[in-house]
């Protein structure tokens, strides 16, 4: 408890003052701010890289891209045209005539597992295609999954239907 020294009734007792004392708390909270105005600029992660600037034209997008397709039954196509993995390399190079430096825009259905999206990545590196792009849809702000194929991110034709969701019982 804390007295007060104003008004004296003749007494020696000190009456209770019930004010909150702030000046401690204020002395705490400004120790507190220098502490932390002096650590923020320390804990900070700062690299100092004088990156070079490029001076070369950007890549010119290819007039008829490549599309391969891996559905959801591991099956292959260009388009909408099924090629077969053992034919894969003969069918790319056909459309590419024969140049394997053509980027291969690669799309999978959500129901295919990493590892075969990986074995088709390994087929077209073994055909020699070794710039592989992965296509994916942009999800909408405040969306969780992909556009719904209503609001596709690209051309109809470019667009791979998504399998139907399994409902948990």
């Amino acid at each position: 408890m804390a007295g007060s020294l104003k008004a004296s009734t003749g007494t020696d007792d000190l009456a209770d003052n019930h004010e909150i004392n702030v000046t401690p708390f204020i002395d705490v909270m400004l120790v507190l701010l220098i502490i932390f105005m002096v650590a923020a600029p320390l804990s900070t992660v700062d690299v100092a890289v004088d990156l070079p600037a490029s001076n070369t034209q950007p890549q010119p997008r290819p007039s008829e891209p490549i599309f391969l397709t891996v559905k959801s039954d591991l099956t292959l196509a260009f388009g909408n045209d099924p090629v077969g993995r053992d034919a894969l390399k003969s069918a790319l190079d056909g459309k590419t005539q024969g140049k394997t430096d053509e980027r291969v825009f690669l799309r999978a259905d959500k129901a295919v597992s990493y590892g075969d999206l990986m074995e088709v990545m390994n087929l077209l590196r073994n055909a020699g295609y070794l710039k592989i792009a992965l296509v994916g849809l942009e999800a909408m702000p405040g969306e969780g999954g992909a556009r719904p194929p209503s609001a596709p991110a690209s051309p109809p034709s470019a667009v791979v239907p998504a399998a139907p969701a399994s409902q948990p019982q």
